[in-house]
C-alpha cells in the first residue's frame, strides 16, 4: 500500500508540475534589415523576451534587450558598441562604489603639483 501511495503521489507532483514556457516559446517578430550603411534587427518572443538593434558603416552598434526573470523581475539592458568598446547600461548591473574624498583629494593635488622629471646623466 505504501508503494501505491508513494507512486502515486510522485506522479500526481509530475502532473502538477508548471511547464517550462520558454521550452516552447515561438517567435511573434523577427525582422532583419542589412543595408551597406548599417542595420536594423528586431526580435520578440511569446515569452516576452525583446531584442532590437541598429548599427552603422563604421561598426557602431546601440540597441536593448530585456526579459522576464524566473523570480518575475522585468531585466532590461541598454547598450552601446563602438571603437571604445561595449557599454552596457541597466538598473540592474552592479556599479562601482563612489571614490572617497580623501582619494579625489589626492588626486587633486597630484595633478596641480606635476613631479619634476630628473635630468639623465
Amino acid at each position: 500500500m505504501f508503494k501505491f501511495v508513494l507512486v502515486a503521489t510522485l506522479l500526481a507532483c509530475v502532473v502538477a508540475a508548471p511547464v517550462d514556457d520558454d521550452a516552447h516559446a515561438e517567435v511573434k517578430e523577427l525582422k532583419s534589415d542589412v543595408r551597406a550603411d548599417g542595420f536594423d534587427f528586431t526580435l520578440d518572443t511569446s515569452n516576452n523576451i525583446h531584442e532590437q538593434a541598429s548599427g552603422d558603416a563604421h561598426g557602431n552598434v546601440h540597441g536593448d534587450f530585456e526579459w522576464v526573470s524566473p523570480e518575475g523581475v522585468h531585466v532590461k539592458v541598454s547598450y552601446t558598441a563602438d571603437e571604445q568598446g561595449y557599454h552596457p547600461s541597466s538598473d540592474l548591473l552592479p556599479t562601482p562604489p563612489p571614490v572617497p574624498v580623501a582619494i579625489l583629494k589626492a588626486l587633486e593635488f597630484i595633478n596641480a603639483h606635476p613631479q619634476k622629471e630628473e635630468a639623465k646623466h
